[in-house]
């Protein structure tokens, strides 16, 4: 443990950006197998919604810092792939 008053400070705050990044993350990886199990359930209107929202909050993990935006953009390649391949 830390002795000096600003690291401990860092040390507090790390610990809750860890919890924020950990959810964040969690969030998003549930996202995307929504769009997934829409996938491969084959039903086109629940895949094409959950699509929208996997496209937005793969954004936003961008943004945040979450991802790596090669990353995000790969992640959003695959998943258009696969909406288009269910026509």
């Amino acid at each position: 443990m830390p002795n000096i008053k600003s690291a401990k400070k860092r040390v507090l705050l790390s610990r809750e950006a860890n919890v924020k990044n950990k959810m964040a993350k969690s969030a998003l990886k549930t996202t995307l197998k929504k769009f997934d199990s829409a996938v491969v359930a084959g039903n086109r209107e629940e895949a094409t919604a959950a699509y929208k929202a996997a496209v937005v909050a793969v954004d936003k993990a961008a943004v945040k810092g979450i991802l790596h935006k090669n990353n995000a953009a790969r992640k959003k390649s695959s998943m258009t792939l696969k909406l288009n391949a269910m026509a």
